[in-house]
Order: structure tokens, then C-alpha cells, then sequence
């Protein structure tokens, strides 16, 4: 087995050294399978037990297990302690680890600190994602051989070694990846900063801090691109440490991507020859929403940073399919269509799909609750929908809002599950209506993700 990084004959600094894992789902599995190949000993921790592991632990049949909790007592003669997303700080192992003077860090710093391209990173409250995949589209197209991961698709320490530095990555970063990174990407980009997460950040300072991680660190010469309407990232702008791009939906920007009447265009440091371009007509955008719309202005602010004309951008653009569970049609039964945006997992993103519809909707909502308000939301429902499935976990606390909002429980129906709730919209639904998934909570109630969630609908839908 190699224990050299990226085929260089140079020996990684983990080499010889024990690291411990926090959490074994997908990112502590890619920690697992590229931590031995640069030498270091591993040793995984999983609150679960192991009789929950069983397949899991047969793949790794050489790596050293702790299961069933995090006792102090792993901590011994660690090198390292590395923490999978889903895993909060505040645990005892992890204030422990600190004590101790331990080193945090995650897949994703592990991956940045030895990255030999150039690593685009995107973060936001909304909208990463989408912007992410457009932004890989665009790179591809332009003739880069560009990677994609991080937060969505690959862990890309799986492929490290595969990366050359004449290549592109672009790489979408959680706050639970960033709150723990002491580097950030070449060109990082915010695209928004509003609540949500609160359940794990307690505070919006906290939750606004761990996203300025994406460029805190950069040098000099790297790239921050801010969203210049969005207050909260707007705010960042003098912690820039580099040089600062926009993208907006309402003013004209000198350096970076803005909407110009129906047309987007790009100028200063975002277009090759810094003169102003225009990339393409807002109705070619093929994707709903006015969100939407601020995605392909960052993802151009973005790419126009790395030399990308507009006439790629168009293309790009023009071809670009909606991403899985982002606002995605399933089905039409009976003249309704059946929407999935299962990644709505917060009050503001629903917000955003609301608008994008003008026909009549069925919505349903609910999920687990991430201590996020809902009014704002639950008063623009009322005026989009029909009618109003609640479910899971938040469907009481959906349900409650409802009531007090309209002063009764007329537009609501609660229910437990999402295969009651599809039963339920399909019975409420009338012809030329939509019927949305868009929860407003995370899936954690009954699902390992989001997706899991939106995979889950379209078989339902599909069974109608």
C-alpha cells in the first residue's frame, strides 16, 4: 500500500501517526479508507453499537473500532481526532480531546490542505448546492477537468490521489464541516447567511462565524465572492483578506456577476477581459425561481473569476438540468404535478419554492425542527396553497403555527408520515395543482438525509 500523498514522493506528516474518527457514515468511511494509504493507525468511534455495524465493519477488517459511545479513554496516544459532520463539538470526547490539546480537524481540511488544484469552495444558508453543480457545469464545459464534492457527491479524499493541479475542484462546505477549519479555498464563496442550523450553532454569531471560515484563512491573491443583497454575507466583506467579488440580483457590481433588467452579465475581475459581458437572458435560466437566478449570478461570478467567457457560461447554462430534490418534477397524475424539494430543510428555503410557483399548491411540510422560525413562512403559505400537510416530527409545531396564523386549522391537515402525507395532498389535490414536497425540516426523524427523504417520495408518487 502507497504511503505517499497524490503520487509524490513525499511522506504525508499523518505518516506513523494515530488518528482517531469520530462518526462512521460517509465521511468517517472515506477517513477510514484514506487514512491508511498515507501511513497513519486509525481508529474509529461510533455511538452506535456494534451489532448495527455489522456490514460496515466487514469492509474494514484491519482498522481498530470503538463502538457503542466515545470513552475518554480512546483519546489515548491520538495524534489526531478527526469529526464527521454530523458529530457536535460540545460532546465530553470532544472538549477532552481539547483539554488535551488533541488537533481537530475533518475530511475536508484534510483534503484542502493537500489539494494540489485549485479548490473552489461554496458555501451559504440556501442555494449551495445548486450553485455548486452549475459551477462544476460551467468548469466542465470550459474544458477543465473539474471534481465535484464535499458536502454533495464524492467525499473527495477518495479521489485525491487522482487530482493533478492543472485540474479544478469545486467543493461544497457545510458550517459543520467549516466551524472546524483553520484553511480556507483559494476562491470561497458565501453565497447567503441567514438562519438556520440553529439547533447545533445555538446562536446566529455562532452559525455566521462558522461560515466565515471560508475565507478567514485565504491569502492575499484568493478570492472571496460575497452575495452583495444578502445582509448577512454582505457583512463579511471586511474580513476579506484578498480580493472581493459580488454577485447581486438589484445593483450593478464592478467586479464580479449582476442582473441588469432581464439579462445577466458579468465585468471586473469576473470577465476575461474585465470589460462587461452579458451571459444570457434570465428566461433561459432553465431552473424555477428567483433563487435560482442569484445561483447562476454566483456560479458566474465564480467561474469568471477563473477565465471562464461568457458564451461558456450561456452554454452551461442553457444546459443545465435541475439538481435531484431541488425542486424537481416527478410526476403529473391526473393533471397535478408532483414536485420533490426534499432539501428544503429549512423555513427560507420553502420560502423560496413557494414563490417560484404561481398554480395552486399542496403543501407538505414538517420533518424535524431545527429551532428556525416559521411564521414568515406558514403567512406566505397560506396565501400560495390550497391546502397544508403537515408531518413527522414538526408537523405539531407546523400544525400550531397554521392555526395561530389563520386563526384556525381549516388549511392544515397533520399527519405522522410522508406516506400519509402524499395520500392525504393526492385526496386535497384538484387539477392544475402542484403538490410540493418542500419540509422546512431536516429528514433526521425518520431519514438518514434529505435524500433519502426525496427518493422515498418518488416511490410514493410513482405508486399513485
Amino acid at each position: 500500500m502507497s504511503v505517499h500523498a497524490n503520487g509524490s514522493n513525499k511522506i504525508d506528516r499523518l505518516y506513523g501517526k494515530k488518528v482517531a474518527v469520530l462518526g462512521f457514515a460517509r465521511q468517517g468511511k472515506a477517513l477510514a479508507r484514506w487514512l491508511p494509504t498515507v501511513g497513519a493507525r486509525v481508529l474509529i468511534s461510533d455511538s452506535r453499537p456494534q451489532e448495527k455495524l455489522v456490514d460496515e465493519l466487514a469492509e474494514f477488517p484491519d482498522v481498530e473500532f470503538v463502538l457503542g459511545g466515545h470513552p475518554e479513554s480512546l483519546l489515548d496516544g491520538v495524534d489526531l481526532l478527526c469529526i464527521s459532520g454530523g458529530v457536535p463539538l460540545e460532546l465530553p470526547i470532544v472538549e477532552e480531546a481539547r483539554r488535551r490539546k488533541i488537533p481537530l480537524s475533518n475530511d475536508a481540511q484534510l483534503f484542502l490542505e493537500r489539494c494540489p488544484a485549485t479548490v473552489i469552495g461554496i458555501t451559504g444558508s440556501a442555494g449551495k448546492t445548486t450553485t455548486t453543480s452549475l459551477t462544476g457545469a460551467i468548469m466542465n464545459a470550459a474544458g477543465r477537468t473539474t471534481w465535484v464534492g464535499g458536502n454533495i457527491g464524492d467525499v473527495l479524499l477518495d479521489v485525491l490521489a487522482q487530482i493533478e493541479q492543472s485540474h479544478v475542484v469545486v467543493m461544497e462546505l457545510s458550517s459543520f464541516q467549516l466551524e472546524l477549519m483553520t484553511a480556507s479555498p483559494r476562491i470561497g464563496a458565501i453565497l447567503n447567511i441567514t438562519p438556520n442550523h440553529l439547533d447545533r450553532h445555538g446562536t446566529m454569531e455562532n452559525y455566521a462565524l462558522a461560515k466565515a471560515q471560508m475565507i478567514l484563512h485565504q491569502a492575499s491573491n484568493d478570492v472571496a465572492v460575497l452575495g452583495y443583497d444578502d445582509p448577512g454575507s454582505h457583512a463579511l466583506a471586511e474580513a476579506v483578506r484578498g480580493n472581493l467579488v459580488w454577485f447581486s440580483g438589484n445593483s450593478m457590481i464592478s467586479d464580479g456577476a449582476f442582473l441588469a433588467g432581464q439579462r445577466l452579465l458579468i465585468a471586473g475581475r469576473s470577465s476575461p477581459d474585465g470589460e462587461p459581458h452579458i451571459v444570457c437572458a434570465r428566461n433561459e435560466i432553465p431552473l424555477r425561481g428567483d433563487h435560482n437566478v442569484m445561483n447562476a449570478l454566483a456560479a458566474c461570478a465564480i467561474t469568471g473569476v477563473n477565465g471562464v467567457s461568457a458564451e461558456v457560461m450561456h452554454a452551461a447554462i442553457r444546459d443545465f438540468k435541475a439538481v435531484p430534490h431541488r425542486l424537481e418534477v416527478v410526476r403529473i397524475v391526473n393533471d397535478v404535478t408532483y414536485i420533490n424539494d426534499s432539501i428544503a430543510t429549512a423555513p427560507e428555503r420553502v420560502v423560496a419554492a413557494l414563490k417560484s410557483f404561481n398554480e395552486p399548491l399542496v403543501l407538505l411540510a414538517g420533518g424535524k425542527d431545527k429551532n428556525l422560525p416559521w411564521d414568515e413562512m406558514i403567512r406566505l403559505a397560506l396565501t400560495k396553497c390550497r391546502h397544508i400537510v403537515a408531518f413527522g416530527h414538526a408537523g405539531e409545531l407546523v400544525e400550531s403555527v397554521v392555526t395561530r396564523v389563520a386563526g384556525s386549522a381549516d388549511a392544515v391537515t397533520r399527519v405522522t408520515t410522508l406516506d400519509e402525507a402524499v395520500q392525504a395532498a393526492a385526496k386535497l389535490a384538484q387539477p392544475g395543482d402542484v403538490v410540493l414536497l418542500s419540509p422546512g425540516g431536516t429528514s433526521y426523524d425518520a431519514y438518514i438525509d434529505f435524500a433519502a427523504r426525496g427518493e422515498h417520495f418518488r416511490q410514493l408518487v410513482m405508486q399513485l
